[in-house]
């Protein structure tokens, strides 16, 4: 079997574009994968299509581990997010035509499940008015659907600091969230990267008494000695690591043990398999994987085919029930969350296919997501910030 081309769909929304690979091969099996990119969609079109020339036409879909290393590093140049992108969607394809060659799902090929159900947790939920009442309705509408943990930013446009009104605005929505969830929900915290390491400190303190289950990028992601001063300062679990896209820079991540779960994602990080690889030095670390997903269904579903054979795997964001849940219908057997869990797919591959003509219905727009611009929560880029 080799590889004759592959074809790019891109799924738009008005603040995120989700690029689809379909990797096709001369014994008419077709596999796909995906990423989201933000600000970079064209860019990343633009590395596949002389990476198709470069690497991909002709190969051997079956050699996944002999294709990424060309791709990584067969251009020479260090590969950063763009390349290791284009590199996850190419992988992710040879994983569902092996899969789908073979009949089995990826992860059986990964070692076998370790797990029926992955637990899954909510984001995208609050695009809503940042105020107690309309958090508090939104997040009792996410545990109504069956969701038994959700994350949020509450934290608006902070950056750096975070003053006594702000600070006093932004622990009242957690607290109107945990009341809404109840006790036994899991709420986790996300931060974005906002903070200096006084605040995220100051911050964390405030917020132990509502018991997130992890406090996410605390601070921006580039100095782990400052992320390395939050974790000895907070009693809380620090999670990490959606902005590394290569798994060999997590090492200094585990040797400062600064994280207790790290969130690569799929998309970013090269695929399933360096995914797969990074999970294993991680559970050496005894550091739990909990993987950044805000795309659409086949990125779900490739991350679900390393939650199923990865024993140190806590939890899968998911957002496509809430954001733009519209653009869910683009993948025929989209994973579902049923009482808070998705279940494993027994399916061939990744067990999902892309419907390119529901595809078309979402063509590419100028999206444009800024976490620093006011009502960003509420994904709407028109909606009356100027823009």
């Amino acid at each position: 079997m080799r590889i004759t081309g592959i074809s790019t769909h891109v799924v738009g929304t008005p603040w995120r574009n989700l690029t689809y690979v379909q990797v096709h091969t001369d014994e008419g099996i077709t596999g796909v994968g995906e990423t989201r990119m933000l600000g970079r969609t064209d860019a990343l079109l633009g590395y596949l299509r002389e990476a198709e020339l470069n690497h991909l036409a002709g190969s051997d879909p079956f050699a996944v581990e002999d294709l990424v290393r060309r791709m990584k590093y067969g251009d020479y140049g260090r590969a950063g997010e763009i390349v290791m992108s284009g590199i996850a969607c190419v992988e992710m394809a040879c994983w569902d035509i092996k899969g789908k060659a073979l009949g089995v799902p990826v992860w059986q090929l990964l070692g076998g499940k370790v797990t029926d159900k992955v637990k899954a947790y909510a984001n995208g939920w609050y695009t809503v008015e940042r105020t107690p009442e309309a958090f508090h309705k939104a997040a009792s509408t996410v545990v109504e659907r069956g969701y038994r943990a959700l994350k949020l930013d509450p934290f608006g446009t902070g950056h750096f600091e975070l003053d006594h009104a702000e600070t006093l605005h932004s622990i009242s929505l957690v607290e109107a969230v945990r009341d809404a969830i109840g006790p036994e929900a899991e709420l986790l915290v996300e931060m974005h990267g906002r903070f200096s390491p006084a605040t995220a400190v100051r911050i964390a303190g405030e917020l132990e008494r509502f018991h997130p289950s992890w406090l996410e990028e605390p601070v921006p992601p580039e100095n782990l000695k400052a992320l390395a001063k939050v974790a000895e300062k907070t009693r809380l679990p620090i999670a990490t690591g959606e902005r590394i896209h290569d798994r060999i820079e997590f090492r200094e991540l585990f040797e400062s043990q600064a994280a207790d779960i790290i969130q690569p994602d799929v998309g970013h990080i090269g695929g399933i398999g360096e995914a797969r690889k990074l999970a294993a030095t991680a559970e050496t670390h005894y550091v739990l994987i909990a993987p950044h997903n805000v795309g659409g269904s086949v990125l779900t579903a490739a991350s679900l085919q390393l939650a199923g054979c990865t024993p140190n795997f806590k939890i899968l964001e998911h957002f496509n029930d809430f954001a733009d849940a519209e653009i869910k219908k683009v993948v025929k057997g989209a994973p579902q969350v049923v009482d808070g869990y998705f279940q494993l797919s027994h399916e061939p591959g990744l067990g999902v296919e892309l419907d390119t003509d529901a595809a078309a219905e979402f063509p590419q727009q100028q999206a444009h997501f800024d976490l620093w611009a006011e009502g960003w929560e509420k994904r709407d880029p028109s909606g009356g910030r100027g823009e």
